[in-house]
This record gives structure tokens, C-alpha cells and sequence, in this order.
């Protein structure tokens, strides 16, 4: 078990099937100070292969395939001040591609290489799951000798008598998780949690370890849980994305995370299999997927062998429509605007876009309240520090309207109104928004507006989706307990309808007004 140098460089040559579609960053010096090589090696010496398959007839050693080197070396990185870099991670990729016996010798490496009375434990929603990642780290321990000569085997328990150190199963059943002390947990298919309940206990129960990690190794599942709202497994994905992006900033957090680039791609094809299986060349049979994808439904095949969020709503705009239009350039101090306000107290967030009265109108965020992932029970959009912003942009620009729904902020619009500002009446009703929505639509797909790339507008916009019904069609919520917002796409619809209205008129109209 000698560790050999192995390279884990983020500029290193990419194996085939990496990167993946999503990969929050690490950097080189924090990947190469780590202990990945150290865990790949632990697993490549004295882990065995379970199960006869596709990989490896069972017995034999595993021999890790270099994208599983890539996300080991990432999850073991460590700070400059020599801790562990991540304290939560989100590994998402398809089914058969290996996931329980990369999770099963990740936390026996934990138990053997981890600190003096450690404690791992592998975590699941039901027991039957709990024992899958339990039990191919037993049946490995089984199987090899040197394993077999340092680590105690029990019925839930493998005992490292040497360090004082346990690994244990549990499941979101088990409601009795009081006193533990655990310094590694691996989740295993996170979307099948009920609720946060266990996910959040293992988390607070790591707060007393110098270097705790939990991980999470899923496939997608249902966006929503039993009260309506998103998911624990699709929040993580969330928010992963927005770490990646570069929207939140966040070190701690880690995902990697394959899916086909475009989530309308056909899931027929090959291309598309290979896009959401980093082990489709030697982890999985190409024949399987060609006989599943006859017998599965579409939806269920998506989820589990595309490694997709499937939801019955159809999203609004399609695939790299909106990033198609990300070519504007900084709207200039003084030009014509009109801006959009969708204002929420408590509930949801705040969202202030300003849109250029142009012939091809150029969208960009003003400021947007969003509730933080930390932020307390009472937290409340800050009402003054909206309404200053409001007139911050009416001084750089020349604002012609300020279109917005008074619903919740009629005091505000009272106050600014006062001011001379150009508050205008834009009610969220099916009469205004549904041609609203088309016109934005419309651009979108013909070019015929642009925007700056921002990821807190691309991110709203990408939760959008449509509601149609007898009063017309228009964007909405995927779910009303949905906690994806959506206000800076409702602003952008609001302003952009009004700017091109003014586009329209020409010059005499925006000359007549203030």
C-alpha cells in the first residue's frame, strides 16, 4: 500500500469522460497536498470487486478508472493550512457506474487512514439501501486478507481495533442518532431522502471533528419532496451549480455532477448515454442501455441512466436559447431604460432589472434580495436599502418607467412616486403577462434581445416555467412551495415588454416623456 505519485492537477490531461457537466473548482497546490493518492492507492492494494461484471470479474483488485482518480483527489484536497478543503460533497452520475464500490472503499479508507478513535458511517433512507455501500465494504473486507487481519467484522459494525474506530450503517428509519461522533459519512442515493432530518443530524453531529467530510452519491430523482418543496438531493444540485458558476462562493462545498449538456438531448442515443456515464466505455454495457431504453419509460430512463431532473412541467425557453443572446455590453449612464421591480417582503426575493430602449433592447440585473442559504428565520427584504437603490439607478439613467406590480410595496411605490420617479402600474395578471411572456419569448428565440450573462438572471430563468391555461399562457413557478426562484425572469419580462413598447414608438414618444 505504498503511495506512488499520481497527479491530480486540474490542468492535467482530462481522462475521456472528464470533466464533468458540472465541477465546482479546486485548485492545483490544494489537490496536490491532498490525500488522494493516498486513498486511491488504499483502495487499488486492498479492495476487491464484489460482484462479477462488465468492470471486473469479482475478486480481482479494483483498478479505479482515472475520472474516479479525479473526484478522489478533489474530495481529499486540503488548504494550505493542511486541512481538508471540503466538509460536504455531491457526487451525481447514472446507474452501474460504480458508485457503491467507490463509496464503499472511499469510507474504508476513512476507517484505516483516518484519525485515532474515528467514527464513518454509511447513511441511506432505508435500511435494504443503508446495507448496499455497508455491505460491499464488508463483503471487501471478506475478501482481502490484510483487511481481513486488521478490521472486525459485525452485522452493522466493522471495528478497527487497532485505532479505536468504527464504521457503521444507518438510515433515515433508524430515528435514534443521538451521541454520535462522526468524523466521515457517505450518503448513498441522497435523492431518496424523505426529508433533511438525517442528512442535517450526521451533519451537526460532525461539528465537534477537526476534519469532518459527508458525501453524498446519487442519481438524480424527484425535485420535490412530500411538502412540495425541492428536494434535499435537488437543493445540493442547486446549489452546487451555483458554486461552479461562480454565482456563490464556496470552498467548502464540493460537487461533481455528469448530465448531458443539453437536458432535451435525445435519450435514444448513445452520445447521450456517454455524456451522463463517465464508466460507459468499461463500467456499464453499451447493450444494456440499448434494451432498457426500449422497455423504460422515458421519464424513469432519464432519471436513472441520463442522470436527469424530471419534472412534468415543461420548461420555458429551450436549451441555449438564453445563452444564445449573451452578447451586451454594459448599458451606458444616461441611456433610455425602462426598469422592472418584483418586489417580495418575506417570502420570496427582491429583483430590480433594467432593460435599454434600443432596437435591440439589452437586459441587465440591477440588484436582486435573495434570501441567504444562512440567513435566519425573520429575515426580511431590506425595504430602505431597496428603495435607495431605486433612485441610485434612476440617477445613472434616464429612466422612463419603473414597471412594477404594487402587490405587497404600495408604501414604496407611494414614497417614489412622491419623488417625481415614473412609477408605473404593471399588475402580474394573466391579461398582462401572458402577452408579455410571448413578446420576451419571441426575442429570445429570434436574437432579438441581449443580455450580459448574468448567472443570478440565468439561474431565475432557468427556473422558469410555463403555465397555460384558459386566460393564456406565461411564465410561473414549477411548484408554488418551490423554493427556485424566478423574480428576476418575472422583472426582465416586465421591463423588456415596456421597453419594447417604447422601441416601438419611436423617438417622439420618449421625448413626451419625463
Amino acid at each position: 500500500m505504498s503511495p506512488r505519485s499520481t497527479s491530480f492537477s486540474n490542468g492535467a490531461r482530462p481522462a475521456a469522460s472528464w470533466p464533468p457537466r458540472w465541477l465546482t473548482t479546486v485548485p492545483d497546490p490544494d489537490v496536490e497536498r491532498g490525500d488522494g493518492a493516498l486513498y486511491c492507492d488504499f483502495v487499488e492494494a486492498v479492495c476487491r470487486v464484489t460482484k462479477d461484471s462488465v468492470a471486473s470479474p469479482a475478486g480481482k483488485l479494483i483498478q479505479l478508472r482515472p475520472w474516479q482518480r479525479e473526484i478522489v483527489g478533489r474530495l481529499r484536497a486540503r488548504r494550505p493550512d493542511g486541512k481538508l478543503r471540503h466538509r460536504q460533497a455531491l457526487v451525481g452520475v447514472a446507474r452501474k457506474n460504480g458508485k457503491s464500490a467507490l463509496a464503499a472503499g472511499m469510507a474504508l479508507g476513512g476507517l484505516v487512514l483516518g484519525p485515532a478513535g474515528g467514527e464513518v458511517y454509511s447513511c441511506a433512507a432505508d435500511k435494504e439501501q443503508a446495507r448496499i455501500v455497508f455491505g460491499t465494504a464488508r463483503r471487501m473486507v471478506e475478501l482481502d486478507p490484510e483487511l481481513s487481519e486488521i478490521l472486525k467484522l459485525y452485522r452493522d459494525v466493522i471495528e478497527f481495533g487497532r485505532q479505536g474506530s468504527v464504521y457503521r450503517v444507518l438510515s433515515a428509519e433508524a430515528f435514534t442518532k443521538e451521541g454520535l461522533n462522526p468524523h466521515e459519512v457517505y450518503f448513498d442515493e441522497v435523492h431518496a431522502q424523505p426529508n433533511r432530518e438525517l442528512w442535517d443530524v450526521m451533519s451537526l453531529a460532525m461539528g465537534a471533528r477537526v476534519e469532518p467530510l459527508m458525501v453524498g452519491i446519487t442519481t438524480a430523482g424527484a425535485r420535490f419532496d412530500s411538502s412540495g418543496r425541492d428536494s434535499l438531493c435537488y437543493g445540493l444540485y442547486d446549489y452546487g451549480r451555483r458554486v461552479a458558476s461562480g454565482e456563490v462562493t464556496d470552498p467548502t462545498f464540493f460537487m461533481a455532477w455528469w448530465e448531458p449538456a443539453d437536458p432535451n438531448a435525445d435519450h435514444r442515443l448513445p452520445g447521450t448515454w456517454r455524456e451522463a456515464n463517465p464508466g460507459f466505455a468499461d463500467l456499464v454495457a453499451e447493450e444494456d442501455f440499448s434494451s432498457a431504453v426500449l422497455r423504460t419509460p422515458e421519464p424513469e430512463f432519464r432519471i436513472k441512466r441520463t442522470n436527469q431532473w424530471i419534472v412534468s412541467l415543461d420548461s420555458w425557453l429551450p436549451h441555449g436559447a438564453w445563452d444564445a443572446c449573451n452578447d451586451a455590453e454594459n448599458i451606458p449612464d444616461g441611456a433610455d431604460v425602462v426598469l422592472g421591480f418584483d418586489g417580495s417582503f418575506n417570502g420570496d426575493c427582491t429583483a430590480l432589472v433594467v432593460v435599454s430602449i434600443d432596437d435591440r433592447p439589452a437586459i441587465q440585473v440591477v440588484e436582486l434580495w435573495e434570501r441567504p442559504v444562512d440567513a435566519p428565520p425573520d429575515w426580511q427584504v431590506p425595504i430602505l436599502d431597496v428603495e435607495e437603490i431605486i433612485r441610485n439607478a434612476c440617477r445613472r439613467w434616464q429612466v422612463r418607467e419603473i414597471a412594477c406590480d404594487p402587490f405587497r410595496w404600495a408604501r414604496s411605490y407611494q414614497v417614489l412616486e412622491g419623488e417625481g420617479l415614473p412609477v408605473v402600474e404593471f399588475p402580474q395578471s394573466p391579461a398582462r403577462m401572458t402577452p408579455a411572456t410571448t413578446r420576451f419569448y419571441e426575442a429570445v428565440m429570434n436574437r432579438s434581445l441581449c443580455h450580459d450573462g448574468d448567472p443570478r438572471l440565468a439561474r431565475h430563468i432557468g427556473n422558469a416555467v410555463l403555465k397555460a391555461d384558459s386566460r393564456g399562457t406565461r411564465v410561473y413557478k414549477e411548484h408554488r412551495h418551490s423554493q427556485r426562484r424566478i423574480d428576476l425572469a418575472v422583472a426582465a419580462v416586465m421591463a423588456y415588454d415596456r421597453a419594447a413598447w417604447y422601441a416601438e414608438q419611436g423617438y417622439d414618444v420618449l421625448e413626451s416623456v419625463w
